[in-house]
Formats: structure tokens, C-alpha cells, sequence
């Protein structure tokens, strides 16, 4: 059913005139007519008996009417729905602890009850994350991908380098330095449980433990962030690494240490996906906000020579 015949249908309903309607439409009054008799060829019945003072409802045209303003309100609903700006900008934060999410909540915090939705994609890698963008189940998202893995049609910028951390427990042989260097971690056991083959997070643990001689290893089951806190506290050996922008709790009794890492600081890069289309404005803001409040990493930076640099 032409969609404009049952606007068109509606106002002469309204006016009670071919022509008042034809001026509130600003169309013709002979495409006024032609509608009009399209959409009774259309029904099979006569809805509108012209008159002498204009036309009137017929008894067919008295039962349809409000129907087609029932279709025409539907459709206004739904077109505005998803007009920019008017649905939530949902977002991917990989997962709520970390870098990514501190953000997008500091931006959630800087704007008056913004429009937002954030989510995480699960176990997705960078390539069903850049999917879903283009699918539309999210609107950005943010990953660590190559740049022949940026396909047309997506948007994509390094916009939030994450300086990596050692977390120690109180008797670890590091736990009292003020900073390390990644080649003073060799020989160091590092355990990040939890890295899935196949993702991005996964083949950057092994470009760095290729580059330092490093042993990361995911082995054994992963109970969760809290257990990962018991064992660093309870070890002498063990270690993790973490965002410098991560957000991780536990016992003031597990005295954890966060030690920097420099000459080179490994950082994370996470570049941040949309689709080029995209016109929600509180994409463009969010954007802005990342570029304006991103912390600043020094020169002396290692990321894998994989890594996307950004085309925005």
C-alpha cells in the first residue's frame, strides 16, 4: 500500500477539499486525485464522494480512516525511532573493568543523562566486533586490529593507548620497585587467565612475549578477577599485567602493587570502530571527548608493528 496515497487519503479526510489538501501536501490537485483513486482501485471500494462544497466520507472511507491514521502514526513512531540522536548510542567496551569502559563512563558522567548504551560483545575477537558495527547491533566498538582488517564502509582510530602495569602481590621479588622495565621481567612468571585463541588480546600477549622473552601463559581454569587477586596475593612468583586505566579491586590485606613499566612502555592500543555512515551525535561527542582527555603516553612507547595507526 503506497504509504503517501494514505497521507494523502488522511488530509483530504481532514480538509474535506482536493485542493486544501493538495496545498497542505504541496503536491497538485491532480496528484491528489490520482492517489486517491489509486488507493480505492487498490481497496476495491470508494472511500471519498465528491460533493459540491468539496468531497465527504463514504461509509467505507468513515470505517478505513481510522485505520490509515492508526498506519500513519506507526510509521511516524518508528521513523523517529532511529533518526540520529533519538535511539541510544550503544557501545562495545570489550569489558567493563578496563580502559575502554573508565572512558565511555567519564564521558557517561561529563554529559547530562546522555543517550547511551554500553555492552560487551562477550568472547567476540576484533573481527566479530567489527561484524557487529557493520551490522549495526552496535554502533562502535573498541579493538586492537590490523589495518587490512578494517574493512570499507568502517571508520577507525587509535584513540586510547593503555600503558600496560605489572600487578604483584606484597612478596614478589619486584613488589617494592617504583618501575620496571619490560627485559627486568624475564624469567618472571606472568599469568593472564582467560586469553582465548584466535582474539586480538591473544595475539598481542604473544607479540610482547616474543619481543621481551617473556613467559605470559593463560594455563589453568580462569574463576574470575577476585580469585586472580587471591593468588597474586598469596604468591611470592606470580604476576599479572594490567591497564594503567583498569579498574580492579580487592582486600586492603592483599596489599597489591601496581609497578609502571618503562624503556619502552608496552601499551595496548585500542582503536576505536564505527560505521563512516554514522550521523548519531553522540558518536561525534564521544569521539571528541577520547581525543580531548586521552592520557598522553611518552615516545619510548612498544605496540606491535600489526597494530592499526587509525584512518579516521
Amino acid at each position: 500500500m503506497d504509504v503517501d496515497a494514505l497521507r494523502t487519503f488522511v488530509a483530504v479526510a481532514g480538509t474535506g477539499q482536493f485542493q486544501a489538501a493538495a496545498d497542505e501536501l504541496r503536491v497538485s490537485q491532480q496528484a491528489v486525485s490520482k492517489r486517491i483513486a489509486a488507493l480505492e482501485r487498490h481497496l476495491g471500494v470508494t472511500l471519498l464522494v465528491r460533493t459540491s462544497r468539496g468531497s465527504s466520507l463514504s461509509l467505507d472511507g468513515q470505517v478505513f480512516l481510522p485505520h490509515a491514521r492508526k498506519v500513519l502514526a506507526t510509521l511516524e513512531q518508528a521513523e523517529r525511532s532511529v533518526r540520529p540522536g533519538a535511539r541510544p548510542l550503544r557501545v562495545d567496551v570489550l569489558n567493563r573493568r578496563i580502559a575502554p569502559a573508565q572512558a565511555v563512563y567519564r564521558f557517561y558522567r561529563s554529559r547530562a543523562e546522555p543517550n547511551l548504551d554500553v555492552v560487551t560483545l562477550g568472547d567476540a575477537n576484533a573481527g566479530q566486533a567489527v561484524r557487529a558495527v557493520l551490522e549495526g547491533t552496535v554502533d562502535a566498538s573498541f579493538r586492537a586490529l590490523p589495518d587490512d582488517e578494517i574493512p570499507a564502509g568502517i571508520s577507525a582510530e587509535r584513540i586510547l593507548d593503555t600503558p600496560l602495569e605489572l600487578l604483584v602481590g606484597p612478596a614478589h621479588a619486584l613488589a617494592d620497585a617504583a618501575w620496571v622495565r619490560p627485559a627486568d621481567l624475564v624469567r618472571h612468571r606472568i599469568w593472564i587467565p582467560g586469553i582465548r585463541q584466535g582474539t586480538e588480546w591473544e595475539a598481542y600477549y604473544r607479540a610482547l612475549s616474543e619481543a621481551f622473552n617473556l613467559s605470559i601463559d593463560a594455563l589453568g581454569p580462569h574463576f574470575g578477577d577476585e580469585a586472580l587477586m587471591d593468588a597474586l596475593a598469596d604468591s611470592g612468583s606470580l604476576a599479572t599485567l594490567v591497564g594503567a586505566g583498569d579498574r580492579y579491586l580487592w582486600p586492603e590485606s592483599h596489599d597489591l602493587r601496581r609497578i609502571p613499566l618503562h624503556e619502552p612502555t608496552p601499551v595496548y592500543p585500542h582503536v576505536l570502530v564505527a560505521r563512516r555512515e554514522s550521523r548519531h551525535p553522540l558518536l561525534r561527542e564521544l569521539r571528541d571527548h577520547l581525543r580531548a582527555t586521552a592520557p598522553r603516553t611518552d615516545g619510548d612507547m612498544w605496540v606491535p608493528d600489526w597494530i592499526a595507526i587509525g584512518l579516521p
